[in-house]
C-alpha cells in the first residue's frame, strides 16, 4: 500500500514577483540561480492536478494560464488541466515574457520559437518558485492581518462612526434648541403669562338698495335685488373703515391712541403716548379687522380693544361712519337729478306766469275780458239782422207783385230794410275797426295768442311736474341703507391671545425657516465644494 506524499507549504518569497505579475515588496526581484529556473520537463509531466491544486494558485493567475494555453492551441479542460499541459511543455504559463506575448504584435519577436508563443531558456526569465516555509523567513501576507487584529479594527471603525453620529446630532440638536426650540418657547411664554388679554367685538351689516316699486328696465333690471347692485358701495365703506381718515375721526370723538396707550397694556400691544398717526394707524389695521362677501354682499367688521365695553363702543362708532359713508356716497348723484328737476320745474311756472301777466294785460289793454266772446255776440246779432232783412225783403217782394202794390207799406219795407243794412254794416265796422285805431280782430287775435301760450305754459308746468316726481322715484330708488345683520355685542370673555394656536404656528414657522437656511446652505456647500 502505498502512502501520499504530504504536501508541504509554500509562500512567496520577499522581493520576488507575485502571483499577479507585480513584485510582492519594495526590493526588486534579484536574478535566480539555473537550479531555480524551474521544475524540469519530466517532472512537469508527472505532476498531477492536486500537486498544482495545493500549490495555492490564484484566480488571476490560473486565467493567465487559461489564455497562454488557448494561444498555444491547447485545449484544456480545467484552469489547472492548461497549467499542467502548458508545464508539460516546456512552457512557463506565469512568466512575463509569455504573458506580453498575449499582446505582442505579429511578428513582433526574434526568437525562434516566438511563432509558437516559446522562448528559449537563455531569454526566459523565470517566475518565482515556491519554496518550504522556513521559520527564518518573512511571515506570509495572510499572517500579517490575523482575524483578531481585523476585528479590532472594524470595531474601532464602527466606534469612530457612531461617536461622530453622536457629536452630529448633539450639533444638530443644540441648532434646533437654538433656532427653532428656543424661540417658541419665548413665544409660548409671552403668550400665556406677559401678553394683555383682548377682546373682539363682532358685527355684521349689509348695504341695500331702496326698491322703487318698479322693475328696473334693462341690464340694470338683472342685477337689481342682488349683491351686485350694491357691490361699489360696499367695497368704498370697506376701504373707508380701514382707512386713516375713519381712525383720526375714531381718535378724535373717541380716544383711540388714549385706549392702547394705556400702562397696563403690555410693552409689546402698547402704543407710545407721543405716537404718529402712522404708528397707530398699524395698530388699528390690527385691531380693525374688516372682510367682505361678494357673494352674500355682507361686510363683517371685528373690532379688539383691551375691554369688552370699549371694544362696542369703537364698533357702534365705526358702522355709524359706514353709515354716514353710505349716505354720502348716494346724497350726491340724489341732489344732482333733484336740482335739475326742480330747476326746469321752476323755469315752466315762471314761463307759465308771464304768460298769464300778458293776457291780463291785452285785456285790460283792449277793455275786453272776453274778446272771443264779444266777438261771437256781434256775430250772432248780425245774423240775426240778416235773417230779418231776408224776411223783410222777402215780404216787399210779395207786396211788389201785386198789381196795385201799396206804395206806403212799399216805402215802410225798404226803409226797414235799409235801416237793417245800415246796422248790419255799423256791427260789422265795429267788428274790424274800433274808435281807438285797433279792429277787433287784431285784438281778438292778440288776445288768442296770448291765451294759447297760456295754455301751452300750463301743459309745461304739468311736464315739469311729472319729470320732478320721477327724478324723485329715481332718486329714493338710488338711496342706500345699511342694515345690520349681528349687532356688536360686548364679549365676557377674552378673544386674543390665542396662546396654544399661537405657540404652534410660531413653531412651524421657526421650523420651516430653519429647514430652508440648512437646505440653502448644504446646497451652497456643495457647489462650493464641487
Amino acid at each position: 500500500m502505498t502512502t501520499k506524499p504530504k504536501a508541504k507549504k509554500f509562500r512567496i518569497r520577499r522581493g520576488e514577483t507575485s502571483s499577479d505579475g507585480g513584485a510582492t515588496g519594495g526590493v526588486p526581484p534579484k536574478p535566480q540561480k539555473a537550479a531555480d529556473a524551474g521544475p524540469s520537463p519530466a517532472a512537469q509531466k508527472a505532476q498531477s492536478i492536486d500537486e498544482i491544486r495545493q500549490e495555492g494558485l490564484t484566480g488571476r493567475q490560473l486565467r493567465m494560464a487559461r489564455r497562454v494555453a488557448q494561444k498555444n492551441g491547447i485545449a484544456a479542460t480545467s484552469d489547472f488541466d492548461a497549467v499542467r499541459q502548458l508545464r508539460a511543455k516546456g512552457i512557463d504559463p506565469f512568466q512575463q515574457s509569455t504573458i506580453l506575448e498575449l499582446v505582442a504584435p505579429k511578428g513582433g519577436t526574434d526568437a525562434p520559437g516566438a511563432a509558437k508563443g516559446q522562448v528559449s531558456s537563455k531569454e526566459r526569465v523565470q517566475l518565482p518558485q515556491t519554496v518550504p516555509d522556513k521559520p527564518s523567513n518573512l511571515p506570509s501576507t495572510e499572517r500579517a492581518a490575523p482575524p483578531d487584529n481585523r476585528a479590532a479594527e472594524i470595531l474601532a471603525i464602527q466606534r469612530d462612526i457612531a461617536k461622530r453620529r453622536r457629536r452630529k446630532l448633539a450639533l444638530l440638536g443644540m441648532r434646533l434648541s437654538i433656532f427653532v426650540l428656543l424661540p417658541t418657547f419665548l413665544v409660548g411664554w409671552y403668550y400665556m403669562l406677559i401678553a394683555t388679554p383682548m377682546y373682539a367685538t363682532n358685527s355684521e351689516f349689509v348695504i341695500q338698495q331702496a326698491d322703487s316699486g318698479q322693475a328696473a328696465g334693462g341690464l340694470g333690471g338683472l342685477f337689481q335685488g342682488t349683491s351686485m347692485a350694491t357691490q361699489q358701495d360696499s367695497i368704498a365703506v370697506q376701504s373707508y373703515l380701514e382707512s386713516r381718515a375713519a381712525m383720526v375721526r375714531l381718535d378724535e370723538e373717541h380716544g383711540f391712541k388714549s385706549h392702547f396707550s394705556d400702562p397696563e397694556i403690555d410693552p409689546i400691544q402698547r402704543l407710545d403716548a407721543d405716537a404718529t398717526n402712522e404708528a397707530a394707524f398699524k395698530v388699528y389695521s390690527d385691531r380693525v379687522n374688516i372682510s367682505y362677501d361678494p357673494t352674500e354682499g355682507i361686510l363683517r367688521m371685528e373690532v379688539v380693544a383691551s375691554d369688552p365695553q370699549t371694544s362696542q363702543l369703537f364698533s357702534n362708532a365705526l358702522i355709524g361712519y359706514a353709515e354716514e359713508q353710505v349716505d354720502q356716497l348716494t346724497q350726491r348723484p340724489r341732489d344732482a337729478a333733484m336740482a335739475g328737476a326742480r330747476e326746469n320745474y321752476q323755469n315752466a311756472e315762471d314761463r307759465r306766469t308771464a304768460a298769464l301777466n300778458e293776457l291780463l294785460r291785452i285785456q285790460e289793454e283792449f277793455a275786453v275780458i272776453d274778446v272771443t266772446g264779444e266777438t261771437g255776440a256781434l256775430t250772432a246779432q248780425i245774423s240775426a239782422l240778416e235773417q230779418q232783412r231776408q224776411q223783410l225783403q222777402l215780404s216787399l217782394s210779395e207786396r211788389l207783385n201785386v198789381t196795385r202794390p201799396n206804395q206806403a207799406q212799399v216805402d215802410a219795407l225798404r226803409g226797414q230794410i235799409d235801416n237793417i243794412g245800415n246796422l248790419i254794416d255799423e256791427l260789422r265796422n265795429q267788428m274790424t275797426t274800433s274808435g281807438s285805431g285797433t279792429s277787433l280782430a287784431v285784438r281778438n287775435t292778440e288776445l288768442r295768442l296770448a291765451e294759447e301760450n297760456y295754455q301751452f305754459q300750463t301743459l309745461q308746468v304739468q311736464a315739469a311736474l311729472t319729470q320732478m316726481e320721477a327724478a324723485q322715484i329715481e332718486a329714493n330708488r338710488q338711496v342706500r341703507y345699511l342694515s345690520l345683520g349681528v349687532e356688536p355685542v360686548a364679549p365676557d370673555e377674552a378673544t386674543y391671545p390665542r396662546a396654544l394656536e399661537n405657540t404652534i404656528l410660531a413653531f412651524l414657522i421657526f421650523a420651516g425657516a430653519y429647514l430652508m437656511l440648512s437646505i440653502t446652505s448644504s446646497i451652497l456647500r456643495e457647489q462650493v465644494t464641487s
